[in-house]
């Protein structure tokens, strides 16, 4: 299938989106909130500063549920957040939005696919062990029918 670029997309109406992101065990709220990030983000700094209530009314969730997936994009380490202060003109200082710095993804994505690794090898361990423990069982139990026999 190609893809005719039309004369009214213009070339500032796209952001990037890494391919990866989709296979980073992300929930499809961090998703978005992470494309709304990167759709916010200064490219040259890889910052930005969106409140809660912004990204919530472009994506189209509560400001605690952008919190939460914040929190979840901060945790899997894609992005940091750092609080902000502004000084109103009567020189009082407030709480600011977060400012956001995205991570580049190569060595998340490393990371997460060794802890992939990591998870499955142990499964296979504990698999392996119960087969191990299930085969000696079962030869114990046959060591036992034949003694029964023996005595009969």
């Amino acid at each position: 299938m190609k893809y005719y670029h039309d004369s009214r997309d213009k070339p500032g109406n796209y952001f990037p989106m890494p391919k990866s992101i989709f296979r980073l065990g992300l929930t499809s709220g961090e998703i978005l909130v992470y494309a709304y990030l990167m759709y916010c983000e200064d490219r040259k700094t890889f910052q930005c500063h969106p409140s809660f209530s912004t990204i919530g009314e472009a994506v189209g969730m509560s400001n605690n549920t952008v919190k939460k997936y914040v929190r979840g994009l901060e945790h899997k380490g894609l992005i940091t957040t750092e609080q902000t202060k502004i000084k109103t003109r009567d020189g009082r200082v407030h709480n600011g939005s977060l400012l956001y710095t995205l991570k580049p993804i190569e060595p998340i994505e490393e990371r997460y696919f060794q802890q992939v690794l990591a998870e499955q090898a142990s499964k296979n361990a504990v698999q392996n062990a119960l087969a191990r423990y299930e085969e000696k069982r079962a030869n114990t139990m046959k060591g036992v029918t034949a003694n029964e026999n023996e005595n009969l």
